[in-house]
């Protein structure tokens, strides 16, 4: 059962930040594609806007799916965890914890799981477990 749970924690946070990347990529599920992200990344003085939107989106897509797939699972964990910080402490820490007042709430949810998967390891149900 231990790997069935793992495998619904990473697939179920996997492809919601994928998710979420595809908001800042692609301007999926209203959101503001790599235009609009690099202009609201240029107004917190994440600059050039247009590149720092690419890396956090191709980032978090990709270390997305490679946390369902449980494939460098630790690879995955980075490439989720350091947009999750910058998140946290450049736009949504001086709003406090709850994310219905802009908080940082999601953010160290997403940070707190892909920490402890990538510490645990991605179970055997993972292509990891497979390789390794």
């Amino acid at each position: 059962m231990l790997s069935l749970g793992l495998f619904i924690i990473r697939l179920v946070t996997g492809l919601t930040i994928m998710g979420h990347a595809s908001q800042k990529l692609f301007g999926a599920f209203g959101g503001g594609g790599l235009k609009g992200t690099a202009s609201q990344f240029e107004s917190m003085g994440l600059k050039p806007g247009m590149a720092m939107a690419l890396i956090a989106g191709l980032g978090e897509f990709i270390g997305g799916a490679l946390f369902v797939l449980g494939l460098i699972t630790p690879f995955a964990t980075l490439l989720i965890a350091v947009p999750m910080l910058v998140a946290i402490f450049m736009v949504h820490g001086k709003n406090g914890f709850f994310s219905n007042k802009g908080g940082f709430e999601y953010n160290l949810i997403l940070l707190a799981i892909a920490v402890g998967i990538g510490l645990t390891g991605p179970g055997d149900w993972s292509i990891d477990a497979l390789i390794f």
